[in-house]
């Protein structure tokens, strides 16, 4: 591996993680899928549920002809003076892995301590679905959480959407869609490390071939899945939202990037494309960090971030 100035607290983990991943087939994708649950929360296992939050699993209507879609509302258990805000989380995975589990951490923190509720959502993965099924999947669960706010107990001025790698480019992709489909207002949206430029030519991208986790190599698969094997011609900005022509009339955004991370400078890039076209955005990028340094909570430049998420979150709330 490349040598590299990474923040001290990783450096012992570096050399255990894993880099270049091979998704090459279906079956090597599934087994990814299957170590990815076994990993997602180390040796200890997940941590355990926080008293002040419940949890409620549902089967919503996917887009039309598709199966139901699979989400998992989290309320504070308090009693709530008047509508609650709203954050609807996309979990990240490449677009190939991840589920619901693996975000119930980070769910039940922003619902207990902004006193939010969160509506999080599966969706279809590729190779199996690609383009646009994961995309439409999450739309639809985003316009059932709007639909559903009166019984969902949300302030429908105060539903944000927010996303983690591929689930951030999926968040920025329904935020598009939200603005060209006269779909749900969105007060904000949160782009946590994003996946936005199936281009694979920024010069992180190109740099970043051994990085631990997520690197060009295991971009272009993820790329090649998602976009499909019979994909041909221009690609839609939903499914590669750095190819949007026009940025204007989107909500606020909050960016993170990490220094090692391939996807570090599609995500500047879309800040900066953001900002030009009249949007306010927060962009914060970490130093000595690489794309999944978030795994290891102890670590300062994790804890920064989370906090300063949950602090984003709750300013543009008003929670």
């Amino acid at each position: 591996m490349t040598q590299r100035q990474y923040d001290p607290d990783f450096e012992a983990i570096i050399a255990l993680l894993p880099t270049v991943t091979d998704f090459s087939t279906v079956e090597k994708v599934q087994e990814a899928r299957n170590m990815q649950r076994y990993a997602a929360f180390g040796d200890g296992g997940p941590p355990p549920k926080r008293d002040d939050v419940e949890s409620e699993d549902r089967n919503v209507a996917g887009p039309e002809g598709a199966p139901d879609v699979a989400v998992r509302i989290y309320r504070p258990r308090a009693a709530a003076s008047g509508p609650r805000p709203c954050v609807f989380e996309i979990h990240g995975g490449g677009f190939m892995v991840g589920d619901l589990e693996m975000m119930d951490p980070w769910c039940e923190r922003v619902c207990g301590e902004l006193g939010a509720v969160v509506v999080s959502t599966n969706y279809r993965l590729a190779p199996e679905d690609p383009f646009p099924a994961g995309i439409e999947d999450c739309y639809a669960a985003l316009c059932w959480t709007a639909d559903n706010a009166g019984e969902l107990g949300i302030d429908i001025e105060r539903l944000a959407i927010a996303g983690q790698s591929a689930g951030g480019g999926l968040a920025a992709g329904c935020a598009l869609m939200a603005r060209d489909r006269d779909g749900p207002k969105l007060c904000f949206q949160l782009l946590e490390i994003p996946e936005l430029d199936d281009r694979l030519a920024t010069p992180s991208m190109e740099a970043f071939t051994d990085t631990p986790l997520w690197n060009l190599p295991n971009a272009e698969w993820s790329w090649r899945h998602y976009l499909g094997p019979n994909h041909t011609g221009e690609v839609s900005p939903y499914a590669a939202p750095a190819r949007a022509k026009d940025l204007s009339g989107l909500p606020p955004a909050y960016i993170s990037t990490m220094e090692f991370d391939p996807l570090r400078d599609e995500g500047i890039f879309y800040a900066m494309g953001l900002m030009q076209a009249g949007v306010s955005v927060e962009l914060h990028s970490y130093p000595g960090t690489f794309h999944g340094s978030a795994l290891m909570p102890g670590a300062d430049a994790t804890r920064r971030n989370a906090n300063e998420v949950l602090a984003v979150l709750g300013r543009r709330l008003g929670a």
